[in-house]
């Protein structure tokens, strides 16, 4: 036999690629299994029953956290339980949902959202992330942006919802991230505009959110303290605005052609 051989029909090089096939496929296995750690189990449309990914869900792995949480993944106590507020419009596999209710809160669609923890995010020093810059008062706006504190706020119909009271700051990226709203009417009350739904008219001095109608940010939904805000909350906020470029008035769920 010819140096490298180990037997006449097998040699060093082709033990190596034969291991190598192995170690490549055993990778793929294990990346398949560990992309199934977030997401599962599925919940399937038809009869809301839980789908598992067979071999390919992995077994379950503790994780701490930053805050000190120790949090379980795949989890199947995190399994999405919420009632569908929506019908089949036609039924059958592949039939589109349509709204029953509130579809700007219902998380349908555009306004859907996932349940991420009701805590807030925080900084490397241990401290809220986002927060109202009455609270980071190191944080200023440059002199050549426009302050949209004090701006009214013009909803989609060109109508008022109030004025800006505040602009909320990450303090990890030194951006804006919310703007506080005082809504108009009898009972006001302080709502969240995510600042990537808001359009400055510098010109004009006022603030143009085209998402919603002016009569709906009313329900835009609430915050449980006024001095930051948590994952969850997060999540809803931008689910309803995202909601209403679907769901705001009706001929905006009609084709455009």
């Amino acid at each position: 036999m010819e140096v490298g051989a180990l037997t006449e029909h097998l040699d060093v090089a082709q033990l190596a690629l034969y291991i190598f096939w192995l170690f490549f496929a055993a990778l793929l296995f294990y990346l398949q299994r560990e992309t199934r750690r977030e997401g599962y189990p599925l919940i399937r449309e038809h009869d809301g029953k839980e789908r598992v990914a067979g071999i390919f869900m992995p077994s379950p792995k503790f994780f701490k956290t930053m805050t000190g949480r120790t949090v379980m993944a795949p989890d199947p106590a995190t399994a999405d339980k919420r009632p569908l507020k929506a019908r089949q419009m036609v039924g059958g596999a592949g039939s589109p949902f349509v709204p029953t209710g509130n579809p700007l809160a219902d998380c349908i669609g555009p306004s859907s959202y996932a349940e991420r923890p009701d805590i807030p995010d925080i900084t490397f020093e241990n401290k809220a992330r986002i927060v109202p810059m009455r609270i980071a008062t190191d944080f200023t706006i440059a002199d050549r942006d426009p302050d949209p504190r004090g701006m009214p706020v013009f909803g989609a119909d060109n109508k008022k919802a109030g004025k800006i009271v505040e602009a909320w700051v990450d303090r990890s990226e030194f951006i804006i991230r919310y703007l506080e709203l005082e809504t108009e009417g009898a009972t006001p009350r302080r709502v969240m505009i995510p600042m990537n739904f808001a359009g400055i008219d510098k010109a004009n001095g006022k603030v143009l959110i085209g998402a919603l109608l002016a009569s709906q940010f009313a329900g835009v939904p609430a915050l449980k303290s006024q001095d930051q805000i948590t994952f969850l909350e997060e999540e809803k906020v931008m689910g309803y605005f995202g909601g209403g470029l679907l769901y705001a008035t009706p001929d905006r769920q009609e084709p455009l052609l």
